[in-house]
């Protein structure tokens, strides 16, 4: 062999042991250097993790009634794995839609869906009727990896009754995914939106089932590793009873029915009474008992998701907005009814006693004005003679507390005092109820007047504070508002002695075996102090606003047996807008287990249709058979 061809030779065995080494080392590297890594791989590969949301816990009322429950509806689920390599998948699909009356192409995006494992079956149709499912399993195999199954649903057994209070859930959105991600949430999970469904979130929410999954390269299961069944939510017991708050939206509904048959004297056209709202107190813990707003919707639209344009119509408020909780969420002039606290602050003061009188007229012109307007008369122009403090409540005498407004800003020392008893009782701060978007009402001042003009001189082109500011206070006009809530809570802090109490809506919640998890106690804010004299003229003067034969609220509440009633009513005037009727009371008078306000938009006079709603719900609290809310013809 010559020298040339030993040279190749020894160049291809050098070539041949190097490409060897090279992949023995490799070979080396990744079983033994690189192994883990691979190791780590594989086990991802191999195992999953499939998430059943849990059970929600219910919603009951404080007897333990029912408000918000899990139904068990059937579901058709379609098993992907079963169908994936299957020859007559399309026909099966077809099959399917045409069964459960979908296009094909619906079908195809309910099966897409990514809310759903590919894992587990997914289910395409719920509360499915009992005879498709019957037909479903006697052609089962015309149908194969399609099957029927049990699933939990929100069920609202009283259908929209306390729906604002109780709220409602929805599949949680991107945007709130991501921020609640870390506590567990998965796409296609049910959050809760408003109400107490979002307050109680934490409660009624509950722990995922997980199912440990062995799957292959082509993610068909293998076996199941472990299970973790779901835990079901606690459950949460409301201070709401749902007789009364049936009977506070049955009396709001009925009242303005007849508000929209009564006559607008001064327009000349009937009352358009669209919206209104009831609230009722236990004054002794300030526990919620009912809350009513009306127009309502039915919280069961949103179980199985709410298509866009039929949650634009209920948040529209040319068509009502439906979803506006009115007992926390929107402010009212108060009218009259704020009388109460323009009495409190002025005796308080010492400005008046109840033995002090001033000669009614039927008109008051404020001090140093000038113009028409600086002139204000009593409703319907009436005039009362002599008036003391009780009298001038029970006739509501514009010109007795007329007077007391322009006293509060012309006397020295005295000129916050309407303010600062407003305050005191809880008006213009949200009352802390644990619900969600409470509004916190208005109570002006010279201040919030001042900036106001400094910040909007266009829409506030007045930036001082006048005495006609004041005395258009005084009778719960000019730029003050309250909320339904705000009122009831007043006239209950009166009522019970002067303990102001944080409104509460839920009393306690407990596990499903009915074990208490945590009390949500009554919770004493502060002390309004009043005097015994002072107490009982007011009293008194709110007692002959139902009882008395010159009462504003007399024929209301004529015929009436049930417990004594202490009350003031109120008729609001609104810019653009026909008058709001409003009454607010409490009883029994000198030992009160409820209070009560109703406010309805564009009514008419509170003694005319508001207070025969508050007579309607004091009957049925007060054990009798309570009749229909009728006109009365009050005219405050």
């Amino acid at each position: 062999m010559s020298t040339n061809a030993h040279v190749r030779l020894s160049v291809i065995a050098v070539v041949v042991v190097g490409l060897f080494s090279a992949m023995f080392a490799r070979l080396w590297y990744l079983q033994v250097l690189d192994s883990n890594s691979f190791i780590a791989a594989a086990s991802a590969n191999e195992i999953r993790f499939v998430h059943t949301e849990a059970p929600r816990g219910e919603i009951r009322d404080r007897r333990g009634r029912p408000l918000v429950v899990n139904k068990r509806v059937e579901a058709i689920t379609v098993d992907l794995a079963v169908l994936a390599g299957h020859p007559d998948r399309n026909e099966v699909l077809g099959r399917l839609a045409t069964l459960l009356e979908i296009g094909r192409p619906e079908l195809d995006k309910r099966l897409a869906d990514l809310r759903h494992s590919r894992f587990r079956p997914v289910p395409v149709a719920e509360a499915v009727p009992e005879h498709k499912v019957t037909y479903l399993a006697e052609h089962r195999t015309d149908f194969p990896g399609v099957q029927s199954a049990i699933i939990a649903q929100r069920s609202y057994p009283n259908g929209s009754i306390a729906s604002h209070l109780l709220g409602y859930v929805l599949e949680i959105s991107a945007e709130k995914l991501q921020e609640r991600k870390a506590e567990g949430y998965r796409l296609g999970d049910a959050i809760g939106q408003s109400g107490i469904e979002l307050v109680h979130e934490r409660d009624l929410r509950g722990v995922a089932g997980v199912t440990k999954l062995q799957v292959d390269a082509k993610g068909r299961v293998l076996s199941t590793l472990d299970h973790q069944p779901p835990v079901a939510g606690h459950d949460v017991h409301l201070t709401i009873d749902l007789e009364v708050q049936r009977l506070a939206e049955e009396s709001l509904l009925q009242g303005l029915e007849v508000a929209r048959g009564l006559r607008d004297n001064e327009e000349g056209r009937p009352f358009v009474a669209p919206a209104g709202a009831v609230v009722v107190l236990d004054p002794s813990d300030g526990s919620v008992l009912a809350m009513a707003s009306y127009p309502t919707y039915d919280p069961s639209e949103f179980v199985a998701g709410l298509p866009p344009e039929r949650y634009r119509e209920l948040v529209d408020d040319t068509k009502g907005a439906a979803l506006t909780n009115r007992a926390i969420q929107s402010g009212y002039a108060p009218g009259s009814t704020f009388k109460l606290v323009t009495a409190a602050a002025a005796t308080e003061r010492g400005m008046v006693d109840p033995r002090t009188t001033i000669t009614d007229r039927g008109s008051f012109t404020i001090p140093s004005c000038r113009g028409e307007q600086c002139t204000k008369r009593n409703a319907g122009g009436a005039a009362y003679g002599s008036v003391n403090l009780s009298r001038s409540l029970t006739v509501s005498s514009d010109v007795y507390f007329y007077d007391l407004g322009a006293r509060f800003w012309l006397e020295k020392g005295v000129e916050d005092g309407m303010q600062d008893t407003a305050k005191a009782y809880g008006l213009g701060s949200r009352t802390g109820i644990s619900l969600p978007s409470e509004r916190p009402g208005l109570i002006p001042d010279p201040d919030l007047k001042k900036r106001r003009h400094a910040e909007n001189p266009v829409a506030f082109p007045e930036g001082t504070w006048q005495t006609g500011d004041s005395v258009n206070m005084a009778i719960g006009q000019g730029d003050v508002l309250v909320t339904p809530l705000q009122l009831a809570s007043t006239y209950a802090t009166f009522g019970n002695g002067g303990s102001v109490f944080r409104p509460r809506v839920a009393a306690r919640v407990v596990d499903r075996q009915g074990n208490t998890v945590r009390e949500e106690p009554a919770a004493k804010v502060r002390t309004v102090e009043v005097s015994p004299a002072v107490d009982e003229a007011i009293r008194d003067g709110l007692r002959g606003v139902v009882a008395d034969r010159e009462g504003t609220a007399r024929t209301a509440f004529a015929g009436y047996s049930a417990m004594s009633v202490a009350g003031k009513t109120g008729t609001a005037q609104v810019t653009s807008k026909q008058d709001s009727a409003i009454f607010a009371a409490f009883a029994p008078v000198n030992a009160p287990r409820y209070a009560i306000a109703v406010v309805m938009e564009e009514s008419g006079f509170g003694g005319a249709v508001a207070a025969p709603v508050a007579r309607r719900i004091f009957e049925g609290v007060g054990g009798q058979q309570p009749g229909s809310v009728f006109a009365g013809d009050g005219f405050d």
